[in-house]
């Protein structure tokens, strides 16, 4: 048996512990993990600083250093979010419905865990705690397969919860990290389904894309943020720039940040210079389409490929279109499902764009820096569902729980 297989297994022990344990129990957990985290502070960062002046030697670009970086103000987010998780209302066990047959059977609708859960993901160690966190109140246990750009951060952070865990006389498979980190490693892991039941690749088009084709475990797609910012004839130009720059420039690393900035034709003349002119001093490089150019000739020249190029960077496309039809068809063309919007006075160009884009989140006169499972109130997310089937959107506490049917009877046969 492989190290892999053993890891996978003791996840697959673990589950039916969690999925019988009592929300005040795993919430005693969630408490002990946020106290070993504060305890461990100064290792987690020292590891973590290991880590990306490493990531630096090799070249990583500023924005996804960004994401590795963990200091001391993102700790104490991470405690913060386990509070926060602690507060939310306990899923497993909440009964969904419930209806009496014409025989007199009971029947009821309830809530379960998943089970033994496996989540791989690149350069983000602040998903460790998410995903172990939201994984244990929820009921399931967890394998966890990151990047070498983050294996110290994420050992150190294993180890707090592997001690949390023993406190609060968990067994310690409920969490486990694979050490390996391997494209080989991710094909093993991804076939493991004597063990696992479910898969979650977390990170960029390539990683994804192999998962989703190759696993034989079930598997939950968060897609890649080619997102777009479509900006209306009617739209305020204060706000547009506002809302633009928030989505770019707050984190560009992230996949709910903006890549893409549609125009409507009308207003092109004079907004574009404006845009140009707000984010190219701070850093951003904007690249045109042929009528962009015109009206800013300063800006780079895009190519056929940037429409659908995902930067996280401070890059970003910007297009003239006709109206919200030919947005909506750009959008259909190259976005990624993730996350859109639309900067608008105009109530009915506002329905036609959230009814007819297909996204996991449609926003109206808002960034799309909010997609995300905190900012929606879920304390953590196992990262954005951009499929239909199961989950959408952030992955919180609820759509990591699935549902079995409890029937009660008093001597029933069917005849």
């Amino acid at each position: 048996m492989s190290d892999m297989q053993k890891l996978a297994r003791n996840v697959f022990m673990a589950k039916s512990y969690l999925a019988s344990s009592t929300p005040e129990e795993k919430n005693m957990v969630l408490k002990a993990i946020a106290d070993e985290i504060a305890g461990d502070r100064k290792k987690i960062v020292s590891r973590n600083r290991e880590d990306v002046d490493e990531a630096k030697t090799k070249g990583m670009k500023d924005s996804l250093l960004d994401r590795l970086l963990l200091d001391d103000k993102r700790i104490d987010s991470m405690i913060d979010s386990i509070a926060k998780i602690i507060d939310l209302e306990d899923p497993i066990g909440k009964v969904d419905s419930g209806w009496v047959l014409p025989n007199g059977l009971k029947v009821n609708k309830v809530r379960v865990p998943i089970g033994a859960i496996g989540i791989i993901y690149e350069g983000r160690p602040n998903v460790t705690i998410e995903a172990a966190t939201i994984a244990i109140k929820s009921g399931n246990s967890l394998l966890l397969k990151g990047s070498s750009s983050a294996q110290r951060t994420n050992r150190a952070l294993v180890n707090s919860i592997k001690n949390a865990l023993e406190r609060a006389e968990f067994p310690e498979g409920a969490v486990e990290l694979v050490d390996d980190t391997s494209h080989e490693a991710v094909g093993e892991m991804i076939r493991l389904d004597e063990y696992l039941d479910l898969v979650i690749p977390r990170g960029g088009k390539k990683l994804i894309d192999f998962v989703v084709k190759n696993a034989t475990v079930p598997t939950l797609e968060t897609g890649t943020g080619n997102c777009h910012i479509f900006v209306d004839e009617s739209a305020d130009f204060d706000m547009a720039l506002r809302i633009i720059e928030n989505a770019k420039v707050q984190r560009p690393g992230t996949c709910n940040s903006a890549e893409k900035v549609l125009v409507h034709r009308k207003i092109a003349s004079q907004f574009e210079p404006l845009l140009y002119e707000r984010l190219s001093k701070i850093g951003v490089e904007l690249r045109g389409c042929t009528e962009t150019m015109e009206i800013v000739p300063q800006m780079v020249p895009a190519s056929p490929d940037d429409w659908s190029t995902e930067y996280l960077d401070l890059i970003l496309g910007v297009k003239v279109v006709n109206g919200v039809d030919e947005a909506i068809e750009h959008i259909r063309k190259y976005g990624t499902k993730h996350s859109e919007s639309i900067i608008t006075r105009d109530y009915e160009n506002a329905l036609k764009f959230t009814s007819r884009i297909d996204a996991a989140v449609v926003y109206v006169n808002a960034s799309t820096r909010f997609t995300d499972g905190g900012e929606f109130g879920f304390g953590a997310e196992m990262g954005i569902s951009t499929q239909k089937i199961h989950a959408r959107g952030p992955v919180g506490l609820n759509e990591l729980t699935t549902y079995k049917y409890v029937v009660f009877g008093e001597g029933q046969i069917r005849t």
